[in-house]
């Protein structure tokens, strides 16, 4: 018996930039089920996350909001429970939930990610209304010997040499097996991979032997000694960049990986005869410089960080091999979700359902992408606040500390290699994105204070949870 409203599954690597998948024209990766999944459904070809980092990200996919209103301003907090999210409508509609992997929305109360008394997140409202089956942990990195928590503190292995994202990969299937047929479900599989660290020992070997001798391309805007003067604590990269080539090997190697046991999600969703009728996304949380522009990791609004890949398949409605150009951003997840099972968006979402485009149909889409950037991602520190937005054609950004804006032209110039902001033949096209801007932060209330504005002013005695009574 098929339900009457479709599946879900959403699956969201860790660092997985756009441009490293092999369907979006990078020849060096070996991602067949990914370049399959995008010939058999749709791709966003210019999807983006609105402040790319874990938690920001996470946070807005689940609610539909920006981090000015979900108030995870850095990637240290705990998110505040009284949002109403995605699996709370989900749950509330019928559905049965389910989550795997990573979650980063729970920070403890020294209001740090990395502090083991923090992985375990209790039944509760600070699942979010994943109410169904969890098997999860708050942050770690840990490939080989990993662990995750269902509903106590007790650590559970995936077995002896069992590689996360495999082990993960097997709870899903198993997870699948034991729907009912007539009962709709919803599944977030949330891997770690292919974020670092990026060693030998970090990756299944027989992954690693495929790019072990491989030569990857550093960007043209590679830059050995950083000139960001903002305070960001990411902008320091190796000064040898062989550092960077055997980092990268070990970056495409858990792709590949990851890309493999895509396959296997896929194939038993066709065994077990859910596939037609179900909703299947890939998408990853942020991107990672990998030196251009003299940075590393994300938190930063260049193309490398900021765009993600979003793949979408519903058999019978996608069209396979289509592309849409539309400026989707993390905040227009929730809400597209919601629109394709056919249940009404909450109002204090700031999203757009985007649900008619999914099926190739004409209709309403953002004018641009807005990307916010409210502090250091690993620290309250003040100086590397940015504003930007992304259309179609042009990246416009703004920092805080000094006003310096940016204007990159991402069709003439893929790598954002030519500051555009001050040709006077881009004028009229710095002034347009310059009030669109404004105009999308007053709409939000979003008056671009320091971060250390949101420690004293949104963030309890704690340090760890958004005080409620922000909540618009």
């Amino acid at each position: 018996m098929k339900p009457s409203r479709p599946n879900f599954v959403l699956v969201l690597a860790d660092q997985l930039r756009y441009q490293s998948c092999g369907y979006a024209g990078d020849p060096l990766a070996q991602t067949p089920h990914l370049d399959a999944l995008a010939r058999a459904g749709v791709s966003f070809t210019q999807a983006v996350v609105s402040m790319p980092v874990c938690a920001a990200t996470r946070a807005s996919l689940f609610t539909g909001k920006y981090v000015t209103s979900t108030g995870m301003v850095i990637n240290e907090l705990r998110m505040n429970p009284n949002h109403r999210g995605l699996g709370h409508c989900l749950t509330e509609a019928g559905y049965t939930t389910g989550y795997i992997g990573k979650w980063h929305l729970w920070a403890n109360q020294l209001g740090h990610h990395h502090d083991p008394r923090n992985s375990y997140i209790p039944p509760g409202p600070h699942r979010l209304g994943f109410d169904g089956y969890w098997a999860a942990y708050n942050f770690h990195h840990e490939y080989y010997g990993a662990y995750y928590h269902t509903d106590s503190p007790e650590r559970i292995s995936y077995g002896e040499g069992v590689y996360e994202p495999d082990g993960q990969t097997d709870l899903a299937i198993d997870f699948l097996r034991r729907q009912d047929a007539g009962n709709p479900f919803a599944l977030v599989l949330s891997y770690g991979t292919p974020h670092d660290p990026w060693t030998p020992e970090n990756v299944p070997p027989e992954y690693y032997a495929r790019f072990a001798d491989v030569e990857f391309p550093l960007s043209p805007t590679y830059r050995p000694e950083n000139d960001v003067p903002y305070g960001d604590a990411w902008s320091d990269i190796p000064k040898n960049p062989e550092t960077i080539q055997n980092w990268m090997r070990a970056y495409y190697a858990m792709t590949a990986n990851l890309d493999a046991n895509v396959g296997r999600l896929r194939a038993a969703l066709e065994e077990l005869g859910l596939a037609e009728n179900t909703v299947f996304v890939f998408s990853s949380d942020h991107g990672e410089m990998f030196g251009a522009h003299g940075r590393m990791k994300k938190n930063i609004f260049y193309d490398e960080a900021a765009r993600v890949p979003f793949l979408v398949r519903w058999p019978g409605v996608t069209t396979p091999g289509s592309t849409c150009d539309a400026c989707l951003n993390s905040v227009d997840v929730m809400p597209t979700f919601l629109g394709l099972a056919g249940i009404g968006v909450p109002a204090e979402v700031e999203g757009m359902d985007l649900s008619h485009l999914v099926r190739g149909e004409t209709g309403p889409e953002p004018e641009f992408a807005f990307l916010q950037n409210t502090g250091a991602c690993a620290s309250w520190e003040n100086g590397h606040e940015w504003r930007a937005l992304r259309d179609r054609r042009y990246t416009y950004a703004v920092y805080r500390v000094d006003g310096k804006e940016l204007l990159f032209d991402h069709q003439a110039d893929p790598c954002q290699a030519h500051d555009l902001a001050a040709d006077p033949a881009h004028r009229g096209v710095l002034d347009r994105c310059r009030t669109q801007l404004r105009a999308k932060m007053a709409e939000l209330n979003d008056d671009f204070p320091a971060s250390l504005w949101y420690r004293d002013h949104w963030i309890s005695a704690d340090r760890c949870i958004l005080r409620t009574a922000t909540l618009q």
